[in-house]
């Protein structure tokens, strides 16, 4: 086996899926940076597997470049955590299939508390996609992994169009390095931040 050919392989096959991204695009990737640039609470993102774990780093990177956003795991959930969540929030459900029954157990009570609700999912036909105020879809070959089952090229994809959306996002505040800090005094770029400015 060349291990070099396989780590180059996945590589240049998630490469590929995310330049295909640029021209998946549309009106409603600007309907859902609207929704949340208007949002009066926070960003809620909700998912399962591997999607929940891209959730908590989609909550992380909008927390901390600007934009006030917290994780809800999707099967907790419905066993209390929707308590968190408000009708002033806009809610990020991600389903690569769409179908995902944890994920869709958390509609009817969201729609109760009205909370706004947006899609990540590969499937514009989907119940989740069809239920949502937004649906952010996307198209991929395939997975990267020889069975073309494990969640490589599909998670990337929705890693990156959460790292469009936060960034877009706190470029349209005007987010500055003092901001960052603020929020993230520590590590190696929180002692970047805290060097006093050369004159």
């Amino acid at each position: 086996m060349d291990t070099l050919l396989h780590l180059k392989r996945v590589i240049e096959e998630e490469a590929s899926a995310i330049q295909a991204l640029l021209g998946q695009i549309n009106q409603s990737y600007e309907d859902a940076f609207n929704l949340i640039s208007t949002c009066q609470g926070k960003v809620v993102v909700s998912g399962v597997g591997k999607s929940g774990h891209v959730g908590k780093k989609i909550a992380a990177s909008l927390a901390s470049t600007g934009t006030p956003a917290f994780f809800v795991h999707s099967t907790e959930g419905v066993h209390g955590d929707l308590g968190m969540i408000t009708k002033s929030d806009v809610v990020i459900l991600i389903s690569n299939s769409g179908e995902t029954k944890e994920v869709l157990n958390l509609i009817p009570s969201l729609n109760k508390i009205g909370s706004k609700c947006i899609a990540i999912t590969s499937k514009p036909d989907s119940t989740l996609a069809q239920a949502c105020d937004v649906a952010l879809t996307y198209q991929y070959d395939h997975e990267a992994d020889l069975l073309g089952l494990a969640p490589t090229t599909s998670s990337t994809i929705t890693l990156v169009i959460g790292d469009a959306l936060a960034i877009a996002l706190s470029t349209s505040k005007n987010f500055s390095k003092e901001d960052f800090h603020l929020s993230h005094p520590g590590g190696s770029l929180g002692q970047q931040l805290s060097k006093p400015k050369k004159s």
